[in-house]
């Protein structure tokens, strides 16, 4: 009998183990799994398309202020020129005197480009010394205003009516015809005018507003008897170069200081 319980013991104790050993060797396969790698997702990059972002334009800018100023503001001369049969050749070569090429204060500072002072104004303005100390200038939202003014001015005032009455692409009688008009002061504004419309070719853009051939006058002392300024250029250097005097450069150019800027057309000589 006790050899028959010492059998079933046994029995259990072997069966038990193996119950163990396979309960074991599955939690093992159980916790044994797989690891599974996810690739984190990419974003791609947007990509703005011509119609999302700003288009600038494209300037060029020129080695001369006088070129620059032109290229700016010459459909606007011809638009003028259009509608109150001023020159757009002699609007220009005022806006670029007038103005130092659009770099004086006037024009930065009041978009004014012919130095229109306010008289009947009752717009913004600006304070400037001129013939006399801080006289009042018309100041614009934007240049094209200037022009505007610049060509009613001429066009509505009875001393300037002779001009109206010459070819509107006689560009060196509307020079000379201004001063006779008392539009400027300076003896020598209608060779400084007369000077620029040539030496840049101004008066193309007449052409183009007339549709025919401008008669150009002739090249004379207008052209030698006046400089450029360029860098660097004093009253002194240019004394010496133009064998004058210091003095005698500001009295042809009807200047109050040495100051010059680039771009300025300096009477050197008188003729």
């Amino acid at each position: 009998m006790k050899r028959v319980l010492v059998v079933i013991c046994m029995v259990l104790i072997v069966f038990s183990c193996g119950s163990k050993k396979r309960a074991a060797s599955k939690s093992k396969n159980k916790t044994k799994t797989e690891r599974v790698v996810k690739t984190p997702e990419v974003k791609k990059p947007t990509v703005e398309t011509p119609s999302e972002y700003p288009v600038k334009k494209k300037v060029v800018i020129s080695n001369s202020p006088i070129d620059d100023y032109i290229a700016l503001y010459s459909d606007i001369a011809q638009e003028e020129m259009r509608l109150y049969q001023i020159p757009a050749s002699i609007t220009l070569a005022q806006g670029i005197l007038e103005s130092s090429s659009g770099r004086g204060r006037l024009a930065v500072e009041a978009k004014n480009h012919f130095g229109i002072k306010c008289h009947e104004w009752t717009g913004a303005r600006i304070y400037h010394d001129d013939d006399a100390d801080q006289e009042c200038f018309r100041k614009y939202n934007d240049a094209k205003y200037s022009y505007r003014d610049h060509s009613l001015f001429l066009k509505e005032r009875k001393r300037y009516y002779k001009l109206f009455e010459l070819e509107i692409d006689d560009y060196e009688g509307w020079a000379k015809g201004l001063k006779a008009a008392g539009y400027a002061t300076d003896r020598k504004y209608p060779d400084k005018l007369i000077s620029l419309i040539e030496r840049y070719e101004l008066y193309k853009y007449d052409e183009i507003v007339t549709g025919k051939k401008t008669r150009v006058a002739e090249v004379s002392s207008s052209m030698e008897s006046s400089h450029r300024v360029v860098k660097g250029d004093t009253l002194y250097s240019l004394s010496k170069r133009y064998n004058t005097t210091v003095e005698n450069l500001k009295r042809l150019n009807n200047l109050s200081s040495n100051n010059l800027n680039i771009g300025d057309l300096i009477v050197v000589k008188s003729n």
